[in-house]
Order: C-alpha cells, then sequence, then structure tokens
C-alpha cells in the first residue's frame, strides 16, 4: 500500500481545505477589528463549510472509522490520543455554535472570539493529527485494517454527502483561495 492510498493521507488532505477556510476566518476577523461590517454571507458560508464538509464528512470518517479502530483492543499504540481529539473536535463545534449565535445577533466581537478560537484550536488539533495521531495510527494499523477503513471510508462518503455536496464545499475553498490570490 503506497502512501496515496492510506486513510490518513485522505484525511490530511482533507485538512488543507480546512485550513484554507481557517485562514480566511482570521482574515476576515482582522477587517473585522479594523472597523468592517459584519460580513454575514461570508460567516454563514464558512459555517456550513465546517458544519458540512469539516464536521460531517471528515470528522465523520475520523471518529465513526478511524478512531474506533484505533481504540481496539487489538490495536497497540503507546498511548492514545483518540479521547483528546474526541474533546477538541467538541470544542471545536461549540465554537462554531458561537460563532453562529453571533451572526444571528449581528454581534461582531462574539462572532470575532468564536472564529478566533475556532481557527487556534483547530490549527493546533491538525497539527497534532497529521504529526501525530496518524502516523501511530499508520504504524499500529496493518495494511488490511488500512484497507478495509479505506472502502468504509468511501461508503461514509456516499452516505453523509449527496452527489455534488463536496464539489459544492470545495468550490467555497477555492472562491477563498482565489480571493486571497487578487
Amino acid at each position: 500500500m503506497n502512501t496515496e492510498e492510506k486513510p490518513t493521507k485522505i484525511l490530511s488532505d482533507e485538512h488543507q481545505n480546512i485550513l484554507k477556510v481557517i485562514d480566511a476566518l482570521t482574515k476576515e476577523c482582522n477587517v473585522l477589528e479594523s472597523g468592517k461590517e459584519l460580513d454575514k454571507d461570508f460567516f454563514e458560508k464558512a459555517i456550513g463549510f465546517i458544519r458540512n464538509y469539516a464536521d460531517k464528512f471528515h470528522h465523520a470518517k475520523e471518529e465513526d472509522i478511524l478512531f474506533v479502530e484505533l481504540c481496539k483492543d487489538t490495536v497497540k499504540m503507546q498511548c492514545n490520543p483518540v479521547q483528546q481529539m474526541l474533546y477538541e473536535h467538541d470544542l471545536g463545534r461549540n465554537f462554531v455554535k458561537g460563532m453562529e449565535q453571533g451572526v444571528k445577533e449581528n454581534n461582531k466581537a462574539k462572532v470575532i472570539e468564536n472564529a478566533r478560537g475556532y481557527a487556534q484550536l483547530l490549527q493546533e488539533h491538525i497539527y497534532k493529527e497529521d504529526n501525530i495521531l496518524y502516523p501511530m495510527a499508520d504504524e499500529a494499523l496493518n495494511q488490511q485494517i488500512q484497507e478495509d477503513i479505506l472502502k468504509r471510508f468511501k461508503l461514509a462518503e456516499c452516505e453523509k454527502f449527496k452527489k455534488g455536496d463536496e464539489e459544492s464545499y470545495l468550490s467555497f475553498v477555492k472562491e477563498l483561495k482565489d480571493k486571497a490570490t487578487n
């Protein structure tokens, strides 16, 4: 099995899309702090991306498939950071709720506080997954289990997203990238 086919590579690639949205959130907070009005449309799209792509699509594969595998008694790891990762997923969801409430209330300070909290948490969280948890998982899970996880990832993707959903969220990421380069 080459690294292109590993479940952790798929998840790490998805992290890159999530990080692009986090970068845009941070930039938007900076302009809000310099006096710009709250761009509700941007934040609603970002929240939609986080809830659907990051949480429903990406976290579902981590939480329901990879993490479950890593917590089996047959998997040997020196330490298992899965519970901490799950805790951080929940913290992230709370920041997203706060951001959404701030948008509904037109409360810039609340939006900024929660967007910045989410961005900082996720940047650190993604670093830990990409550089600690995923290499541990690659070492702990044999090729057969990884191939099985890949199959379950494909099924989960089909169950979680209707045809075209992933593309619409990735087009939001592309839109942010294009906006950043202009």
